[in-house]
């Protein structure tokens, strides 16, 4: 966002934020039993109440200011040495989004973001590519699952990143104060963990979606299936899949099953509305192989550009019987809904704004970052719904 955009924004928020302090309390009294210290408690408030305020950065200096302190050492001790559990913070985050915002059709969508750092001790970092500055930056990674329903859109988990060569240092790890249990897993690895969490824990979900990173991770569609649990996933145009052939079911390329649509195969339609309208572009679908069963279907769902036909998009999806393919499209477009989540976070929230080295800092950091910003959304959806509709400027929507 530009400067002047961002104050906008700021304004916005801020009278969304003064129209819902029952909202805020009722928030913090569901995190704060997991505080024994008073002095913590109230720490925990005010830094919350301090990420939703628009102040320049979200740094500590001008969090402490906000909470009427002359240094940061106290909102520094809140993030490292306070005893509070940021796992069940975290739970009770994912409650609160599913109190407000939960729907039976909603999205689950998995993506990762870079974090830009400098130096070597950040748990995590190294010079690894970030899709958010689009090349190879010394950078932490954070995975992300975002929840997103007709009523608003919002994170759930997070979990960062471990590079093998951190995870097989010594030093490093006690140095940046990882604990004893965590080795390196991949990012596809992080998101399955993250989706069955939410899963587990009843969140009601239609599909799962995510890019082509996470799509490649078979491990995740199998688990996916055996639960039942539909999901438009992202391929490259290299994945085999099983579909059938002139000589019986056999492995091909998602290209050469595109390769093999005629003009006719394709529909016009749009995936969901963007910031200059209705999102359009060619679909298609191919049924894939499987074991029959008779409520649900497998296929290999294509998205091509109008301008540009040559440019595809590869997804494969899991689906209950007699599902549309401008359902399937409309899922597969939901999946920038965490973009949105990325962008409005580090711009409201400060979820990049962080200045923390150590893996436990990170993750509470992270986490109160989220649950702001899940507040933001829940008050929202209140105002929409409420008599202060007019008043909310959509285009701040968070």
């Amino acid at each position: 966002m530009s400067k002047g955009a961002m104050v906008e924004a700021d304004a916005s928020v801020q009278r969304l934020v003064e129209a819902a302090e029952p909202e805020f309390d009722a928030l913090c009294d569901r995190i704060e039993k997991r505080v024994f210290r008073r002095e913590v408690r109230q720490r925990l408030r005010g830094y919350l109440k301090g990420l939703v305020a628009p102040l320049p950065r979200k740094n500590g200096w001008q969090l402490a200011e906000a909470l009427g302190e002359t240094t940061p050492d106290g909102v520094q001790r809140l993030l490292n040495q306070a005893v509070w559990d940021a796992e069940a913070v975290r739970d009770d985050l994912r409650a609160y989004v599913v109190d407000h915002l939960g729907d039976e059709d909603g999205i689950l969508v998995i993506d990762e973001t870079g974090f830009l750092k400098k130096g070597t001790q950040s748990a995590g970092v190294k010079r690894q590519y970030s899709g958010t500055a689009g090349r190879i930056e010394n950078c932490q990674i954070g995975v992300f699952l975002v929840y997103a329903t007709k009523t608003g859109r919002t994170f759930l988990d997070r979990e960062l990143y471990l590079p093998r060569e951190w995870a097989e240092d010594t030093r490093r790890r006690n140095d940046a104060g990882i604990p004893e249990d965590v080795v390196f897993q991949t990012k596809p690895e992080l998101a399955r963990r993250m989706v069955l969490r939410a899963l587990d824990a009843g969140v009601l979900c239609a599909y799962v979606t995510g890019d082509e990173v996470y799509g490649a991770d078979r491990r995740l569609r199998l688990e996916l299936e055996e639960r039942k649990q539909g999901f438009v996933l992202a391929v490259t145009n290299n994945e085999a899949l099983w579909c059938e052939t002139d000589k019986g079911p056999a492995q091909v390329r998602a290209k050469a099953i595109a390769e093999g649509l005629s003009e006719g195969d394709w529909q016009e339609m749009s995936c969901g509305d963007g910031a200059k309208g209705p999102r359009l572009y060619n679909w298609a679908r191919v049924p894939l192989y499987r074991q029959s069963d008779p409520q649900w279907e497998h296929w290999l769902l294509l998205r091509r550009s109008i301008e540009k036909p040559d440019e595809r998009a590869y997804y494969v999806v899991f689906a209950p019987h007699g599902t549309s393919l401008e359902a399937l499209a409309r899922v597969a477009g939901r999946r920038w809904a965490i973009e949105e989540c990325f962008e409005t976070a580090k711009g409201l929230v400060g979820l990049d704004q962080y200045e923390v080295r150590k893996w436990p800092a990170w993750y509470r950091y992270i986490t109160l970052s989220m649950l702001a910003h899940a507040f933001l959304t829940v008050v929202q959806a209140q105002a929409v719904r409420g008599e202060a509709r007019n008043s909310v400027d959509r285009r701040w929507r968070i």
